[in-house]
């Protein structure tokens, strides 16, 4: 089959080995962030809708899992909003019922969170792991740029919300972008508003791959690891929580992880990573189940077809579809 909403597995630095599952045509989304590497949001909206088949995503689900691959987690995630899918929940419980061995992540931005509907729907997950960059609502709009009707204060409003409900696993992400969230007035902010959300981890993100804005850079090694201190919740604050969290600093993952997710010719493979962010060579090896020497020689002869475009940032070379390729 060949599959258009499954994409790896991939080697995910938090999760594993993670098959990735888009529910949301690239890039549908509540927030058009400055730092996506998904590119600028195209449909800009909070309207729950089915945006994809339900019964395809089905279809593809058992095509694929019916083999019973190795998998440390079915991921919600791709190009866009996850949870403005409006059968979240019947797939969630699908696979809970057919596939209980696999455990479930959902990557959220954690707009939705103000419906409780939503939070009724991601009850089943394993693991959640909800986006915060900003508490101060001028901030929030210069890095998150939200649909309208939509404000830091809800969002943290809708996070407490979920931690009052929701049992498993929250890894609560913020997203440093230096110069604009990481003054010691929003730090501030943050521990407050991790105090009010109490996620079982705090993880710190900065830039790895090319952003929706060319300005925005990776914040300094040394000032996420002060940050990380200046978050940490002491011991008097600790005690009054239910969960005891951790913060922690995300580390890319040096493991190379198979996969065995085989579609279509490797040309496909790579153009279906790249349409949903720009990766290096490395990147795209730790993806696929091809060596090195192959997929070199195929990004080589996609840029000099104009397929692709490259793009040379201090971790690497980047590849991206050439902009007037993308949909």
């Amino acid at each position: 089959m060949n599959y258009k909403h499954l994409f790896g597995p991939v080697n995910s630095r938090r999760l594993g080995i993670s098959l990735g599952v888009d529910l949301v045509p690239p890039k549908t989304c509540s927030l058009n962030c400055i730092y996506c590497e998904a590119g600028v949001t195209t449909n800009f909206t909070e309207a729950r809708l089915e945006y994809v088949k339900f019964g395809d995503l089905l279809l593809e689900l058992d095509d694929y899992l019916q083999s019973l691959p190795h998998l440390d987690f079915i991921t919600f995630s791709g190009a866009g909003e996850p949870t403005l899918f409006s059968r979240l929940g019947e797939l969630i419980q699908y696979i809970k019922e057919k596939y209980p061995q696999y455990k479930i992540c959902l990557i959220t931005n954690s707009t939705m969170f103000r419906n409780p509907q939503v939070i009724m729907d991601v009850l089943s997950a394993d693991v959640i792991l909800p986006s915060l960059d900003a508490v101060s609502e001028d901030v929030f709009q210069q890095i998150n740029r939200p649909c309208p009707g939509i404000s830091a204060a809800s969002m943290i409003d809708g996070l407490v919300a979920l931690r009052k409900r929701y049992k498993q696993l929250m890894w609560l992400e913020i997203f440093i972008v230096p110069g604009i969230n990481d003054t010691e007035k929003e730090i501030q902010l943050f521990r407050d508003a991790i105090l009010r959300i109490q996620p079982d981890q705090v993880q710190l993100n900065s830039l790895d791959r090319p952003g929706t804005e060319d300005w925005v850079e990776p914040e300094d090694r040394n000032r996420l690891h002060e940050i990380a201190s200046q978050l940490q919740p002491d011991t008097s604050e600790l005690n009054k929580m239910q969960y005891k969290t951790i913060v922690n600093i995300i580390a890319k993952s040096k493991e190379n992880h198979q996969s065995e997710l085989h579609t279509g010719d490797l040309k496909e493979k790579i153009l279906t990573l790249l349409a949903r962010r720009p990766s290096t060579l490395e990147d795209i090896v730790g993806f696929l189940s091809y060596n090195e020497k192959e997929i070199n020689l195929v990004l080589n002869e996609m840029c000099e077809e104009c397929i692709l475009e490259s793009e040379t940032l201090t971790r690497g070379i980047f590849y991206r579809i050439r902009k007037t390729d993308r949909s």
